[in-house]
């Protein structure tokens, strides 16, 4: 953070921060393990989409009822009470939404197990009918196996809230490393004879660890738990007029997301799974650069909304989103040169061939481009969120996911007309959809704020540009002469020449940020040093 930032809650976000960044570093070297097991496994199959497409269903339930507007509706007025140490109705309000989840995402999951053929048949396939009756059918019997975990999610979520609430992130953001290692068990401890179906079953034994590894943070809070629904307290009313325009947002984003997958799954085989990897590798560094900024952000933020401190709050959310972009730039830009060596050196073998590392990169490189819009937009919707304004970022987020519909289908037909792989549209209709969002919300925001400081953001840009160029550089001539080098030493050595390149730009440019590093760094060490002395 800048020095400009109020110390109190600059050192505040930026403590947590680098805890939950290091729990999702954690967290994203786990998932890469998964994705690189699940891959070499299945490959980019037939079998391998119908997980994917049916995985995204059991996904837009989750995040409909529960997944953002959790974020969005409750922890704002949860943090909002315990910053009014109004504690007893608190815990009122996290039992009511806990009570009304489970009856609602069991309710919902129950009807989709019913109608499981006809959402396969008539919503997921609906642009191949009848194609391939042999997928639809597996896809099917996969939804009602992962169908449970949308209950179980749900639950994990409040939790993850809850606890985040309390300034404790080291177990939720370590949650997602149990869904993965779930995933991984499924692989290669259950019977090859059960094919796709034993990482439906790790995914759905990971489901149940993402939820239990934080009910020990959860016990050691000592909140009391109300058998109640709240219809009448103004605190559940309160989150339900927040989620309601939020959970319009999240069906608009969900219905993209399921969009793409019917579009993939009328494209050649293996577009549904390409595009998924693709997209993964995205989300590994917007997750630990972005989501785990975001998220610690998020309490503060908006417990100095609650209280009216909205000056501290706008140079901590401009110190903030310098942070975001001066990260963001080198991971999109080192992710678009590394992309081939990187894929080629975790999936292929005789299951994941050539041709499919062809189109997983394709996608990536258009993903990739997106990575900067994405991270912004993380910390950006937030600070609306802290601001008890949930209508303008959904507003936005309509406007720009309807975007996003039209833009995939002309762009994976535009591109099929210039020869080029079709999934690949996908891709860059999301990228460019986001940053027409995030630069909306930005400006709104601003006007909202007053301002956010916009001189040093700007700076930021300008900053990184240099460092940029110093690692656009030095990669290119790494992969330009060691071009028969093994994998390995190519991904390994250009991460590192690329760090190095990015790393000096900062430092020649005397940028706050690198030498508050720094710094960090030699506390660090001299902490070792001393307890290893002593």
């Amino acid at each position: 953070m800048t020095s400009s930032a109020p110390p109190s809650a600059g050192r505040q976000i930026a403590r947590a921060a680098g805890t939950v960044m290091l729990a999702f570093l954690l967290t994203q070297l786990i998932g890469l393990l998964r994705v690189v097991v699940v891959y070499r496994a299945f490959g980019a199959s037939a079998e391998m989409d119908s997980f994917n497409a049916a995985n995204r269903v059991a996904e837009l339930l989750f995040n409909l009822v529960a997944g953002g507007a959790l974020g969005s509706a409750f922890i704002p007025t949860f943090t909002g009470l315990l910053a009014r140490k109004d504690h007893d109705t608190a815990w009122k309000l996290a039992s009511a939404v806990a009570n009304l989840l489970f009856l609602v995402l069991t309710l919902l999951a129950v009807l989709c197990m019913v109608f499981a053929p006809q959402i396969v048949r008539h919503g997921l396939y609906v642009l191949a009918p009848g194609d391939s009756p042999g997928q639809e059918a597996l896809t099917t019997a996969l939804l009602r196996l992962l169908l449970p975990t949308v209950v179980i999610f749900g639950l994990s979520g409040l939790v993850m809230g809850i606890l985040n609430a309390h300034q404790r992130f080291w177990l939720p953001a370590i949650a997602p490393a149990m869904y993965s290692l779930g995933q991984i068990g499924g692989v290669l401890l259950l019977p090859s004879g059960l094919g796709i179906y034993r990482l439906a079953a790790g995914a759905l034994a990971g489901a149940l660890f993402h939820l239990l590894v934080q009910l020990p943070d959860l016990v050691r809070l000592r909140g009391r738990y109300w058998l109640l629904l709240g219809g009448r307290m103004a605190e559940v009313q309160e989150v339900a007029r927040l989620m309601g325009p939020r959970v319009l947002g999240v069906a608009v984003v969900q219905l993209n997301f399921i969009v793409n997958t019917i579009i993939a799954l009328s494209l050649p085989e293996g577009s549904v799974s390409a595009v998924t990897l693709a997209f993964t590798w995205m989300l590994m560094p917007q997750v630990a650069i972005a989501q785990s900024v975001a998220v610690a952000a998020m309490p503060t933020f908006s417990a100095q909304a609650a209280l009216g401190r909205l000056d501290e709050l706008r140079t901590a959310l401009a110190a903030t989103l310098r942070g975001v972009i001066l990260l963001a730039l080198p991971a999109a830009l080192g992710l678009i040169l590394l992309r081939t060596p990187l894929i080629r050196l975790l999936y292929e073998n005789a299951t994941f061939t050539p041709p499919m590392t062809r189109m997983v990169t394709w996608a990536l490189l258009w993903y990739a481009l997106g990575l900067p819009a994405h991270s912004l937009l993380e910390v950006i919707v937030r600070a609306f969120y802290a601001l008890r304004d949930t209508r303008t970022p959904v507003s936005v987020g309509v406007v720009a996911m309807s975007l996003n519909v039209g833009f995939s289908f002309a762009f994976s037909a535009g591109f099929s007309r210039l020869g080029w792989m079709p999934h690949g549209g996908l891709a860059l209709a999301n990228s460019l959809a986001t940053l027409l969002e995030m630069s909306t919300l930005l400006v709104l925001l601003r006007r909202r704020l007053g301002g956010l400081g916009g001189r040093n953001v700007l700076m930021a840009l300008g900053q990184a540009g240099v460092g940029l160029a110093l690692l656009g550089a030095g990669l290119w001539a790494w992969l330009t002469f060691g071009i028969s080098l093994p994998d390995w030493l190519i991904v390994g050595g250009g991460a590192a020449l690329g760090v190095l390149a990015y790393a000096v730009g900062l430092a020649l440019l005397c940028v706050p940020e690198w030498h508050a590093l720094l710094q960090a760094g030699r506390r660090l060490l001299a902490r070792w040093h001393l307890t290893h002395i002593s």
